[in-house]
């Protein structure tokens, strides 16, 4: 059995996002919640939010036992990325581009 929760759209480069995920990949729900909570990186409030929903999917959709919950898969990907244009220096033009992710995760039960 596996809960997960998928996050679209995140206004966020995955490239700040990525650090956080590495940081909870395979730990235990409470840890990994615990970590994101302490975290100052940019990403770290959107991966937890992200979690809560995959342990929430977990317990009200497949009545898992929350205490016995893993971070199984976590991933952060490059959305579409919006482009913009800003005037540059002798009349050019300079490409903004506004980059967003999708941020997956995927919470399985321990087996004892």
């Amino acid at each position: 059995m596996e809960a997960r929760a998928i996050a679209k759209y995140v206004r966020m480069s995955p490239t700040k996002i990525k650090p956080v995920t590495d940081l909870v990949r395979g730990k235990d729900l409470k840890d990994a919640l615990n970590i994101l909570k302490f975290t100052p990186g940019k990403g770290s409030t959107l991966v937890e939010k992200v979690v809560k929903s995959a342990a929430a999917n977990a317990e009200n959709n497949f009545d898992m036992n929350p205490d016995a919950l893993y971070v199984a898969e976590i991933y952060a990907h490059q959305g579409p990325t919006m482009k913009r244009w800003r005037a540059g220096a002798q009349g050019r033009a300079s490409k903004i581009l506004k980059r967003s992710s999708h941020i997956g995760v995927t919470l399985k039960e321990k087996e004892v």
